[in-house]
């Protein structure tokens, strides 16, 4: 099925509308191709700084025009919504938002981008369509605007896309969409001026004991959100704490490994501006981020030190800490300088509580999918996301290496 071949496109901004022809279907893996009608970009003053978002509505792909001359591809298959090709302005990531965070998005979502300043398009691309990823069903944040959401793709620099989601029922759910479906596109933007060229960030100290307890790992280098360039005029103000730290939950991104360490401050600014802006979020969900080549970031902002209640694990956002390495591990291999990292930033994190990295520990449950809420539940210490949660986060590829993680950081920690 080859739904997007030949699309109308709509230049946003623009006064006209012109022709953007997609290229026939590449197989996996295979390179991208120049479309046959090539679109420039729509003339628009430069990128703002520090992002920016463009929100498309998803449609009925039956009532798409085609191309006049265009190649006449089969007619999409019933059900399937999609937004056409569409030259916009710049942006790196996307996303899907609904209506209504409780309702899930039953259905297999992909986009192809075009490349600025290349004109090539990419293969149709994945998004993981549930974003697991969420505040706690009573927590304080739940009563703004938090909307459902895919898991965020980067993308890299693009000036034009199309996207199609198609139905996939089950005997659980009709082959249904939620309301209010819309394609999110974000541009990261670049680290505000006063931030570019200056190194921000909290230097590694040696291990100390503390009043908590005997056993405490090394703080590593963390790159502060000045670092990466946060704009805190666009999350909600103020901080949300909750008590001990007594868990950390690992986490991947789901946004791809198509993505170089100096890309990663631009990577972690897009998925908090689509957490907050598309999704409704007080501020980004995780507490810490970790890179490809090992560098940890500040997630949500309240002090690296302190219990910083986060939106990673829902229904065990209490009392626990989140990890969130940025990729995709379902089938890919984590770096071992990540590996390392989460390893290091645990051993600091929890032995700031006296918590034993390699133990289990004992966390009530705010309700999710797999622990009704008021479950008492055992869990390592040290945890993957789908512990707390029935998804495949952190990816199996990441997910096995957390025993050795454990054992790593509790070794730095002295025991």
């Amino acid at each position: 099925m080859r739904p997007f071949l030949a699309l109308l496109a709509i230049t946003l901004g623009a006064a006209g509308t012109a022709a953007l022809t997609l290229p026939p279907d590449a197989p996996a893996g295979a390179a991208a191709t120049r479309p046959a009608h090539h679109l420039a970009p729509p003339a628009e003053p430069p990128r703002a700084t520090p992002g920016s978002t463009q929100s498309l509505p998803v449609a009925d792909a039956g009532h798409t025009a085609a191309v006049p001359g265009a190649d006449r591809a089969a007619p999409p298959a019933p059900g399937v919504r999609g937004v056409p090709a569409h030259a916009v302005r710049p942006f790196s990531l996307v996303g899907v938002v609904w209506d209504d965070a409780a309702t899930e998005l039953h259905g297999r979502v992909q986009v192809r981008t075009r490349a600025t300043g290349t004109g090539n398009w990419s293969t149709w691309q994945d998004v993981q369509a549930h974003n697991d990823d969420q505040p706690d069903l009573d927590s304080p944040e739940r009563q703004g605007r938090v909307r459902g959401s895919s898991a965020p793709l980067w993308v890299g620099d693009s000036d034009a896309v199309a996207m199609r989601v198609i139905p996939q029922a089950d005997d659980r759910a009709p082959a249904t969409f939620p309301g209010g479906l819309r394609l999110e596109l974000v541009d990261p933007g670049a680290a505000p001026q006063a931030e570019r060229g200056v190194q921000h960030d909290l230097p590694a100290t040696q291990a100390r004991r503390t009043p908590a307890g005997p056993f405490t790992g090394p703080r590593p280098r963390i790159v502060t959100r000045a670092g990466w360039g946060a704009d805190e005029k666009i999350r909600q103000p103020g901080y949300g704490y909750t008590g001990t730290v007594r868990a950390a939950f690992v986490h991947h991104s789901a946004t791809g490994n198509n993505y170089t360490c100096a890309q990663a401050p631009s990577v972690i600014r897009a998925m908090y501006r689509y957490h907050v802006k598309s999704s409704g979020w007080r501020d980004i969900g995780y507490n810490f981020l970790v890179d490809k080549c090992g560098t940890v970031y500040e997630g949500r902002a309240g002090g690296v030190d302190k219990p910083v209640m986060g939106a990673h694990t829902l229904g065990f956002n209490t009392d626990s800490t989140g990890i969130a390495v940025l990729g995709t591990f379902t089938g890919t291999e984590p770096p071992e300088a990540a590996l390392d990292a989460v390893a290091g930033l645990t051993a600091w994190k929890l032995g700031l509580n006296g918590i034993n990295p390699a133990a289990t520990t004992q966390l009530r449950s705010g309700g999710g999918n797999r622990f009704k809420k008021g479950a008492t539940v055992q869990l390592n210490v040290i945890s993957g996301h789908r512990d707390g949660f029935r998804t495949e986060c952190p990816g199996a590829r990441l997910y096995a290496k957390l025993g050795a993680a454990r054992t790593a950081a509790a070794r730095l920690q002295g025991r």
